[in-house]
């Protein structure tokens, strides 16, 4: 029974942050594959400014028709490059912080601490991946046309460097502000909720030599994800927003994330703030299940492989 304590301690069964990083870049692209047609729908959406788009179906419906189902999957490889990196550094530095903010004593991680993992872990991701790869991607996504000769962007590298040689190099990091808040309160949100539900509904514990079934993974996913889009609505919106104009020379209408919050509620009203909220519902909850399934098999895997293994010895 003392073994099988010591063996359960949290403190000596930590998955790696390698394990973690790892794990999460495989979910990342198995996210992107399935669920890339959703966030082209929510940026269309996001910068419809003349109500042209009246719901998700119309909007999809409208893209497949005047440009062709590939349409649908316009941005997929900053997308899913994107989503690989971003799960990468968030599985990877979640796990470090996680580490650091543990008690010395007994090894035991507080709610807050979690928090705060999470939370650093989402900041970290903005600034490094998330920012410049959604820049490029939803300046893709917003173009109209299915004509590669009519578009301003040709690819995301041509992208990227249209936007260096145009805006500078911080052109690649509009939107910082709100992509920093919407993704920092995210993971704080997203991490702590995961593990209240594979404890709660599961009784899982990190470390436990248990491995849970794909679906209740894709069940603790779904419903940590829920939270994040309702509460960053409006930070995901001016991000879209500030991300999308062009600072070529002309003058921006948005000049920062205040300025673009305070402007998107006195032209469209409140409601605007939470435009695009329906497909990032679709499409956030449903990416968690599918990229916690599979990170929890793969680090159930390595729980199974070394921890199990120790236990025996």
């Amino acid at each position: 029974m003392e073994q099988s304590q010591t063996d359960r301690n949290p403190k000596t069964q930590s998955i790696p942050p390698y394990m973690k990083a790892i794990s999460g870049s495989v979910g990342g692209v198995m996210e992107a594959c399935c669920l890339q047609p959703i966030d082209v729908i929510k940026t269309r959406l996001q910068l419809d400014r003349t109500g042209n788009y009246k719901g998700i179906v119309q909007c999809g419906a409208t893209v497949y028709r005047a440009e062709g189902v590939q349409a649908l999957w316009k941005g997929l490889t900053p997308f899913a490059t994107h989503l690989t990196l971003k799960y990468a550094l968030r599985m990877g530095s979640n796990a470090v912080f996680q580490s650091a903010f543990k008690d010395s004593t007994t090894g035991s991680l507080s709610n807050q601490g979690r928090l705060l993992a999470g939370f650093g872990a989402g900041v970290l991701e903005a600034l490094a991946i998330v920012t410049p790869f959604e820049v490029v991607k939803i300046r893709l996504q917003q173009q109209k046309g299915s004509s590669p000769e009519l578009l301003k962007y040709k690819g995301p590298i041509h992208c990227a460097r249209t936007i260096i040689q145009e805006e500078g190099i911080f052109g690649l990091w509009a939107g910082a502000a709100p992509t920093v808040m919407r993704n920092g309160t995210n993971q704080a949100a997203m991490f702590t909720a995961k593990n209240a539900f594979d404890v709660i509904l599961w009784k899982k514990h990190e470390g436990d030599q248990t491995v849970i079934q794909p679906w209740q993974s894709m069940v603790s996913g779904f419903l940590a994800g829920t939270a994040g889009p309702v509460c960053t609505g409006p930070f995901d919106v001016v991000k879209t927003r500030l991300m999308a104009q062009s600072r070529d020379g002309g003058e921006s209408k948005y000049k920062g994330m205040i300025h673009a919050i305070r402007t998107i509620y006195a032209e469209e009203g409140v409601c605007a703030l939470w435009k695009g909220l329906l497909p990032r519902m679709m499409r956030i909850p449903p990416g968690q299940a599918i990229m916690w399934a599979v990170v929890d098999q793969i680090t159930g895997l390595y729980e199974k492989r070394y921890f199990y293994s120790s236990a025996a010895l």
